[in-house]
């Protein structure tokens, strides 16, 4: 396998499991958990560009657009407007770091129904809100939802996927995520109109939320995690129901049992235990990914999307519409990533994506550099509006087809047992913190930068692939319990680890 230019091969763990109806349909419902994170993302930025909702809490914003003289990049510009979406990232990086001792202690299965819980809620609370104060406290709660959510769902996928196809059914989170948003949008759209269309679009997020906690309430834990609790005989089960009734799942449960024992061995705290030498290469990633994800811009792009292409003169029906026309591109190109990340791998698909997403974001800001003028005062036509959706487009195809998938799965399998909960949490905080200070500076950013705000990410695209073909190796196809050994040969990683790893530690 190719990895930093090198070849590296590890082997899998033997059992490698097929297809099975119980796999498929678990790993389903687990992932639609990712349907509130969607669909909070898609409705934050619809109702944003409703009159109604900007005249009850944010009427400044249609003081800005009345003006006769303006800048397309500056009406949206408020610190206000800005925490309403980002709070609840700022909640979800709270909720995410906790989740590390909720996930271990309570199983990954319980942990999503929390998550889900707590986001209906809060979604009740956001759909009757009355005041600033009611709203951000609703965006609260969703946030620690999310964080929940976000932190276990990846972890439940990876660990009950068959190694062989662990990329594919890891993809499903992400994949649900684009449902979630493609949801909200046409929602937006059809109640745009109405003065009561807000608090339909942000109270019907109770709708996903019942969604996917009914379905884990149904749903068995991983074998992993009820192994790491002590209930073996329900993990016993639980790998027999996944594995197929004629699969002897023995060996493997003696597998996992023998992991859990020597992680449970060692005497030191799980969350020190990260920083050693040895696991160096797994905690960048868990920082780097992450950061680099967000900084791709997609988030900030899916968030505003509506007020986006608002500003550029599609107006405000035309805007809702293009931010459906996105979502749909992101879904088909999710399924893309779904098809090839198990054959050609994660690096190919982070490194076509990332060429991609580059060459698209430099020509979005040379469009409007070009027709808007400098200072972005200048209208934009139609048929240019609609030339930065189609590059949008291609972005978003870039984005959903290797940062986006990739970013969730790549944390939940590079970590041994031990530190994997640990790991996962400092994975996901760092995306919602890079994600709460993105969201309450974009606008502000887009006001001063202009068109820049595109040169800015594609800066950090360019970054980001450069880091993939030099310090990723390939994880496809290796079993959770022997990704170490990819460390151990990579050309860079391989002076924090041993390329054989001692039996007295836990790979």
């Amino acid at each position: 396998m190719a990895g930093g230019g090198f070849a590296i091969d590890a082997p899998s763990n033997g059992f490698d499991g097929k297809i099975t109806l119980s796999v498929f349909i678990t790993c389903i419902v687990a992932a639609s958990s990712g349907l509130i994170f969607g669909y909070d993302v898609g409705i934050s930025g619809g109702v944003t560009t409703m009159v109604p909702f900007l005249k009850k809490f944010f009427p400044d914003i249609l003081k800005n657009a009345a003006r006769t003289e303006k800048d397309m990049y500056c009406i949206y510009d408020s610190q206000m407007l800005t925490l309403f979406t980002s709070s609840l990232y700022l909640a979800a990086l709270v909720s995410s770091l906790a989740a590390s001792k909720v996930t271990a202690t309570m199983g990954r299965r319980n942990t999503i129904m929390v998550g889900g819980a707590i986001f209906l809620v809060g979604a009740a609370i956001n759909g009757g809100s009355e005041n600033i104060a009611m709203l951000i406290f609703g965006r609260i709660l969703l946030g620690f939802g999310v964080g929940f959510t976000s932190q276990a769902t990846p972890l439940y996928l990876s660990e009950i996927a068959p190694p062989k196809w662990r990329g594919g059914f890891n993809t499903g989170y992400e994949f649900f995520i684009g449902i979630g948003v493609v949801a909200a949008n046409c929602i937006n759209y059809a109640t745009a109109e109405h003065t009561w269309g807000w608090r339909l679009s942000l109270g019907l997020a109770v709708v996903p939320a019942a969604v996917m906690t009914i379905g884990a309430f149904l749903i068995t834990d991983t074998p992993s995690s009820l192994v790491e609790r002590g209930h073996i005989d329900q993990a016993r089960k639980s790998l027999q129901k996944i594995r197929g009734s004629s699969i002897d799942i023995e060996p493997e449960l003696e597998e996992l049992t023998k992991w859990t024992q020597i992680a449970k061995s060692v005497q030191q705290e799980s969350f020190m235990t990260i920083f050693e030498r040895q696991y160096r290469p797994q905690l960048i990633m868990a920082f780097a990914i992450p950061f680099f994800q967000q900084l791709t811009g997609i988030n900030i792009v899916a968030f505003y999307a509506p007020n986006l292409f608002q500003s550029v003169g599609l107006g405000n029906n035309g805007a809702l519409l293009s931010a459906i026309i996105l979502g749909l591109v992101n879904l088909a190109s999710i399924l893309v990533s779904t098809a090839f990340v198990d054959r050609f791998g994660r690096r190919f698909l982070f490194i076509l994506g990332g060429i991609l997403m580059l060459i698209c974001l430099i020509a979005v800001s040379a469009l409007l550099a070009l027709v808007t003028g400098v200072d972005g005062t200048k209208d934009i036509s139609k048929a240019n509006a609609i030339l930065v959706l189609v590059l949008l487009c291609f972005y978003t195809a870039g984005f959903a087809s290797s940062w986006g998938p990739l970013a969730w799965l790549i944390p939940s399998e590079i970590f041994p047992l031990k530190i994997r909960t640990t790991g996962q949490s400092i994975a996901v905080g760092v995306q919602f913190i890079c994600l709460f200070v993105l969201s309450q500076t974009f606008l502000t950013m887009f006001c001063h930068f202009k068109f820049g705000a595109f040169l800015f990410y594609a800066f950090w695209v360019a970054v980001m692939t450069l880091f993939i073909i030099f310090f990723l190796p390939e994880t496809k196809g290796i079993a959770l319990e022997s990704m170490d050994i990819i460390w151990g040969k990579h050309w860079f990683w391989k002076r924090f680890v041993k390329e054989e790893v001692d039996k007295n530690n836990l790979p």
